[in-house]
């Protein structure tokens, strides 16, 4: 069912979450987008009402300060594109005052995304599923987004049969605590202190932990199952096989991947490079005779996603294997909702 609501060319837009980090980056990037929005409004929950967030401007609404209103149903009064980072439950409990204000919600949590008839959008690979919506739009995991992205125009040379991604994930997605426990254990390693575990199953300075979200009984954890399931959903192919191991590792900011593709039929190293050099939201950096290649540590505050070591997979009849790096709150968050939001304003 399509949503029979007319978009304006100039909506207005609330961002449910401004406080947090991915609200603080939706900010951002509707400026660094020039999104067209007639007005922006900052919602958050009561303790943070009133608070005033600093705001470059986008559209028609000036830089200057937003002040943030509380978010009950009524805040949506008058909205037209709502972007939610607020968590899972907050976003089911929201969904009806936003779909019933005749706002479309563009909602970064996991609550909606396997749900049938709710598209599960990446704009450079299933653009055309955002318009089939009926009043939610859900914005992916942050590790499918960047993998997707990479693998489209690998999928147009060739059907994808199978594909084994190891994800180096930024201690940032796990939130700005997260970022706080790297920094600390970081400090007490090098003083030589007893390391503070709070957040996260082991130490994470100069460690790596194979294990992100719940496990689950087959022994994959949630992390991964969103990976296999989000990327059949998104690319439209059930057929596809994805094996996941997901990693937190030292890092503050950007996931990287390591993966490989087996295709149903011959891809050349020539046709790769070429098919991703001209695909869009991706940005090619593969020299390795001048040891160019994706780094997370460098690639902070980036909108593409990276694609390097691009090589072939020996250990399969057809097969290649690369390199991918991108900002998760970025392309990973912020970014991929805001591209979804513009799939939705009319052409001027």
């Amino acid at each position: 069912m399509s949503w029979n609501k007319e978009m304006p060319a100039n909506p207005v837009v609330a961002v449910a979450g401004a406080t947090g980090a991915v609200g603080q980056e939706f900010l951002k990037v509707l400026h660094d987008l020039d999104f067209p929005a007639a007005e922006v409004r900052a919602l958050a929950s009561a303790k943070s009402a009133g608070k005033k967030l600093a705001f470059e401007g986008c559209g028609l609404v000036p830089a200057g300060e937003l002040v943030v209103q509380e978010m009950t149903a009524d805040a949506f009064a008058g909205v037209d594109i709502a972007l939610f980072s607020c968590g899972a439950s907050v976003s089911k409990e929201m969904r009806e005052a936003v779909i019933a204000a005749g706002a479309v919600m563009v909602d970064n949590s996991s609550a909606f995304r396997m749900e049938e008839g709710v598209p599960l959008v990446v704009p450079e690979v299933n653009p055309q599923d955002a318009l089939t919506h009926s009043g939610v739009i859900a914005n992916p995991n942050c590790s499918t987004i960047q993998m997707v992205v990479a693998l489209k125009p690998l999928y147009d040379l060739a059907p994808i049969k199978r594909v084994v991604v190891s994800t180096y994930q930024a201690a940032s997605g796990a939130g700005a605590y997260a970022m706080d426990e790297l920094f600390n254990q970081s400090r007490e390693f090098l003083d030589g202190k007893d390391l503070t575990i709070e957040h996260f199953k082991h130490r994470i300075a100069f460690n790596c932990i194979p294990h992100i979200d719940v496990f689950m009984e087959d022994g994959y954890t949630k992390e991964e199952w969103k990976m296999v399931v989000e990327t059949n959903k998104i690319m439209g192919d059930d057929n596809i096989v994805v094996a996941p191991t997901c990693v937190r590792v030292p890092v503050l900011r950007c996931h990287a991947e390591s993966i490989n593709v087996e295709f149903t039929s011959e891809v050349s190293l020539e046709a790769a490079r070429a098919a991703l050099a001209a695909a869009p939201g991706i940005s090619l950096l593969d020299d390795c005779d001048a040891c160019e290649y994706p780094m997370p540590g460098l690639l902070e505050g980036t909108n593409a996603t990276y694609v390097g070591r691009l090589r072939k997979d020996p250990s399969v009849e057809y097969g290649l294997a690369l390199w991918v790096v991108a900002d998760q709150i970025r392309k990973g968050a912020a970014l991929n909702a805001v591209q979804i939001a513009q799939l939705l304003v009319p052409a001027v």
